[in-house]
């Protein structure tokens, strides 16, 4: 099929999509999100959570719901300071609690990008706590791993769970799984080595054997290519990556999958990607609203910097509607 037959069909089938199965603005105006914002988000990106998810004080990161948006986990950590943590925040009585720290979350150990599994059962970090001298692995020197932990009867967390081969032997970060259990992630030898990218893995009746490099669309869109997003059917993909010559100024990237066949990556657009860094993004598990951090590095009085970061959300339906507009058009 040609270029531009692909990009018809996409077209095509997202929209109808979103005329037949999305709900109206009246009845997105009661999800559960909008109420950690005072301001839901149209045309431009707004702040979300603002005073308590993103504030002047700390550095927010990556976010993710569970399936009915009733838990809300993130990174979350003081300017300037060294450790991130990973804490929850839940909806109880129609209001959501206060955040605090999750409770396989340490003080100690970086841990990072959480994302939620489809059914909500099983929630999946990055940390580099380590790892137990009896884990057989070709690479005992690496400090980054991939953990999960498991929701239990009482709606507690399971303690942390390592994910095995063929993971712990590869500098794996970012691990999401869309509906059927496949995993995408951040890998390569290393962070910014040659081979960085966007990888994945199949679901094999739970079981993982090997981690693949996705093509050349997504892997050769400029540098730092990383945090993907897949979509709960793998229909699309958002990843993060910086042009070369444009260094520490990352940017959003959308290709859409047609029968197993990834489009050219396209930027999700001026009103998302700025002069700043923009990345890490997900989408409400509804698929409404696109949420994101937005990063700029601070420099103090004596000549020493640190990056400031805050969250962003905006309408994903309509986002994606003009991109591809704009996509057939082109």
């Amino acid at each position: 099929m040609k270029s531009n037959n692909i990009k018809q069909v996409i077209i095509m089938l997202v929209l109808t999509y979103q005329i037949f199965f999305f709900p109206s603005c009246q009845d997105r105006e009661k999800s559960n999100l909008t109420l950690l914002s005072d301001k839901i988000p149209t045309d431009t990106p707004l702040i979300y959570g603002p005073g308590f998810l993103t504030s002047d004080s700390i550095r927010s990161g990556s976010i993710t719901f569970n399936p009915d948006m009733t838990e809300l986990v993130f990174n979350y950590r003081k300017n300037q300071g060294k450790i991130p943590n990973i804490y929850t925040m839940k909806l109880i009585d129609g209001k959501w609690s206060k955040p605090n720290q999750a409770s396989f979350s340490t003080n100690k150990y970086l841990d990072f990008h959480p994302r939620f599994t489809a059914d909500g059962n099983r929630l999946y970090f990055g940390s580099t706590r380590p790892i137990s001298d009896t884990i057989k692995t070709s690479n005992k020197s690496r400090k980054l791993h991939q953990w999960y932990v498991e929701k239990k009867e009482n709606g507690d967390w399971s303690e942390p769970i390592l994910m095995g081969h063929p993971f712990v032997d590869n500098y794996i970060m970012g691990a999401i799984p869309s509906k059927n259990g496949n995993l995408y992630f951040t890998s390569g030898k290393g962070a910014g080595a040659d081979d960085e990218g966007i990888y994945y893995a199949i679901n094999q009746n739970g079981q993982y054997t090997s981690i693949e490099r996705m093509s050349d669309v997504i892997n050769t869109n400029g540098t730092w290519i990383a945090h993907p997003y897949i979509s709960p059917d793998e229909s699309y993909l958002i990843y993060d990556s910086e042009k070369a010559s444009e260094p520490d100024n990352g940017d959003l990237f959308i290709s859409f999958n047609q029968d197993g066949t990834w489009s050219e990556s396209y930027s999700l657009g001026p009103k998302i990607n700025t002069k700043l860094s923009e990345g890490a993004a997900t989408v409400s598990p509804d698929g409404e609203y696109l949420f994101f951090s937005r990063s700029e590095e601070k420099v103090k009085e004596d000549g020493s910097s640190y990056w400031v970061s805050k969250m962003y959300w905006t309408d994903f339906i309509k986002l994606k509607k003009e991109l591809l507009e704009n996509i057939y058009r082109g």
